[in-house]
């Protein structure tokens, strides 16, 4: 919890148990829970500004009130208020005094506790809130717990400032809730508070103890990492937005996410995102049969598979024309394909037991971990050659014509080629080279330009650091280290492959790459999709990571150990080896999508995607529905339900440390919109704007977002001037301005 000022060398707490419907939160304990339906917090959004010419310090005590009005409206059991409330009994270990209609006093040294005990309570809990002021030098003192007669065992629950969501002074008000401290929903009589560390003698005080129903939006949003209020106005966040700087067109389509064979047909909320474009593609596109419908071998995702998914290339194609999205179209140059949908790379009845099974099919892993040489290639698939290729692109093209639009906008060829003899081993076992890329690139790309001269062609897709520098036979078991690099005048894999395809045009007059592809995955430990750990050093490192995409200052916190800088890196390798290429990020995610760090992670990305200026990025796979991550994308795209959306035109701005602001205006100049981000998980921010040539401030809107599924709400504006506003950014927020201006 965060420390408090100490008043007569005592320690302050009060809290109150909730009761009500079960909460799915679990973050305490390390889990992630899908989040609970409902609006917006109140106590969220609340506070994000005070109105007009009201002090930012009364904005918080307003929104404290509004929680503490949501909570009173729940009807709470007490069970403590200034004295034992009736049937409740006082155990427990502690030195404590128990005076009428005042806090009850423990002193709390020697691991001591306190047992608040109701035989045969019955009832349906929600959540702990409880609020605390200790001497500075306790720290995070205190641990909470339920228990019960006989072998029922609670998890003990650390109060951490993550539970924080008020501080009034010298209390500080906790929720915890009830999943936390009873995960499995077993009975209980007693809640028992104890010090889980050596403390000193001074007094920790307790008082309005109870049992009420915990707000379903806020039992979410703290569940996602939010819903926290902070203390006060907030830390000072001096922000500039510069309409004199030089500006640029933002390209939708950075606005991708990627296609989900296995729940295509279950989800519905890939269309509610605000997505501009999706891709079709992952391991199993590179073994996709175009002619089988929906047929692909899932490779080492899933046991080397041959599968039908039910979802055909057109029903993929239409569906984006249906709900007016581009389509970004894998292409296989790997050269096999699944033959059918049934047979498996690593069929136990051939290559007996392996490590791990499923129906019949192996992991290609004998039980000791040993990889099994794999068969021939026509055990699962048949031969894709470019001709095969150029009339499934024919074919496209023909269907285009018939209705009189076009179906693909990019196609790319294949998905991480250089972890072919990993993820499609059983058809690909030996390490790919630098000329075994370009052969297929070359053959390949050839077919498609012939086949849709127009459409435009993005490679390599590769997954991340080692193999924008080096081949997967640099790494190959029994070569010298980076031989195949060496064996090419020692230059770094992408640099060479540009290099190649530009002189391969200056020789056939065909151009084969129009977009440099690649993909981004943070390596330092901060998950992918839902998985990733959600404690504090964790959630900052996540957002850290997202630096790595365009911060030359910042070095990688992982086994790389330096700068990658992926987008200036993709620049200058574009601008000293095949000028005039665009730029596309194919795969990113940063892991936790139900948490507030991944939720600011990604709209940090979205943000610096427009700064730098690339064309097109893909979100894998897409966000889970009314998430963190859903409401980041939907910061830019309809954060209103309505439409509204980051304009067009980039605006440079600049904002203070843990903190982002990114501008957007309209071509006319008189609408502005911008995404404030406040990656302090417990400090509110008083974010200071200066409009610098914008234009004479006219009508502001204010969005805020804390991690409640309900999404983003109307907040009250803060102060503004002609050229400047103030606005109250919550912990660990995103908040949409919305504003109109006057020009000069």
């Amino acid at each position: 919890m965060k420390r408090s000022r100490t008043k007569a060398g005592a320690a302050v707490l009060s809290g109150v148990l909730l009761a009500g419907g079960s909460v799915a939160v679990a973050q305490a304990v390390g889990a992630e829970a899908p989040g609970a339906s409902g609006n917006a917090a109140a106590a969220s959004t609340t506070a994000a500004g005070a109105p007009s010419g009201t002090a930012p310090a009364a904005a918080a005590d307003t929104a404290a009130a509004s929680l503490t009005a949501s909570l009173e409206k729940t009807a709470p059991l007490m069970l403590y208020d200034g004295g034992l409330a009736s049937g409740w009994k006082d155990l427990g270990w502690a030195q404590r005094q128990l005076p009428k209609g005042a806090p009850a006093r423990m002193r709390m040294f020697n691991y001591s506790g306190w047992i608040l005990y109701q035989p045969k309570l019955e009832g349906t809990f929600g959540a702990l809130s409880f609020r605390l002021s200790a001497p500075e030098a306790f720290g995070e003192f205190l641990e909470v717990r339920l228990d019960a007669p006989g072998a029922a065992s609670f998890p003990r629950i650390p109060i951490t400032p993550e539970l924080q969501v008020r501080k009034d002074g010298e209390w500080a008000e906790i929720i915890i809730p009830m999943e936390m401290l009873n995960p499995r929903g077993q009975p209980f009589d007693r809640v028992v508070m104890r010090a889980s560390k050596s403390v000193g003698r001074e007094w920790v005080l307790f008082d309005k103890v109870a049992l009420a129903a915990l707000p379903p939006e806020l039992a979410a949003a703290l569940a996602a990492g939010g819903g926290r209020q902070g203390q006060g106005s907030g830390r000072e966040a001096p922000m500039t937005i510069d309409c004199t700087a030089p500006s640029h067109r933002i390209s939708p389509l950075i606005y991708g996410i990627a296609f989900d064979g296995l729940t295509e047909k279950k989800d519905k909320h890939q269309y509610e995102v605000g997505a501009t474009s999706r891709r079709w593609g992952g391991n199993p596109t590179s073994r996709y049969n175009w002619k089988l419908g929906g047929t692909w071998n899932t490779a080492n995702d899933w046991f080397f598979q041959n599968v039908d998914i039910g979802v055909s290339y057109d029903d993929f194609l239409e569906s984006n024309r249906k709900h007016g999205m581009s389509s970004a179209l894998t292409v296989p140059i790997l050269g096999w394909v699944a033959k059918d949908a049934k047979s498996v790379g690593f069929p136990v009845m051939r290559f007996g037991p392996q490590q791990q099974e499923d129906n019949g099919s192996g992991n290609g892993l004998a039980r000791d971990g040993t990889p099994l040489k794999p068969g021939a290639p026509t055990l699962t698939s048949t031969e894709a050659s470019p001709e095969f290729i150029a009339e499934w692109i024919q074919a496209i093209r023909k269907k285009d014509q018939e209705r009189g639009q076009r179906s693909v906008q990019m196609y790319i060829l294949d998905n991480e080629p250089m972890l072919w003899n990993s993820t499609h081993r059983d058809v690909h076992p030996e390490p790919l080279t630098y000329d075994g890329l370009m052969e297929r690139t070359i053959a390949y790309g050839t077919a498609v330009r012939k086949a849709d001269p127009e459409g435009l062609i993005a490679g390599p897709a590769e997954w991340g650091w080692t193999n924008y520098l080096w081949s997967a036979a640099d790494f190959a078991p029994g070569k010298m280290p980076h031989s195949d690099r060496r064996a090419h005048g020692n230059v770094p894999l992408l640099p060479w492959y540009l290099r190649q395809l530009r002189e391969h045009e200056k020789k056939t007059g065909v151009k084969l790459l129009d977009i440099v592809d690649l993909h981004f995955y943070p390596q330092s430990n901060v998950g992918v999709g839902l998985e990733g750990n959600t404690d504090p050093a964790t959630n900052a490192r996540r957002i850290r990571s997202t630096r790595g995409l365009w911060d030359p200052t910042y070095k990688d916190e992982s086994w790389i150990g330096e700068p990658i800088r992926l987008i200036p890196r993709m620049k200058e390798w574009i601008a000293d080896n095949y000028p005039g290429l665009r730029i596309s990020i194919g795969e990113y995610n940063f892991g936790a999508f139900r948490h507030m760090s991944g939720g600011l992670a990604q709209a940090e990305t979205l943000g610096r995607f427009a700064q730098e200026n690339i064309y097109s990025a893909y979100f894998w796979q897409y966000p889970t529905e009314g998430s963190p991550v859903f409401w980041a994308f939907r910061a830019f795209r309809n954060f209103d339900g309505k439409g509204g959306r980051f304009q067009d035109m980039w605006v440079p701005a600049k904002a203070a440390e843990n903190t982002s602001v990114f501008a957007s205006r309209d071509e006319a100049g008189g609408k502005l919109v911008a995404v404030v981000l406040n990656f302090d998980p417990d400090q509110a921010a008083q974010a200071q704007i200066e409009l610098k040539g914008c234009g004479t401030l006219d009508s502001v809107r204010v969005l805020g977002y804390s991690g409640a599924p309900g999404g983003f709400t109307e907040q009250t504006p803060g102060t503004k001037a002609a050229g400047s506003l103030t606005q109250r950014l919550p912990p660990y927020s995103m908040t949409v301005l919305d504003l109109t201006v006057k020009k000069p």
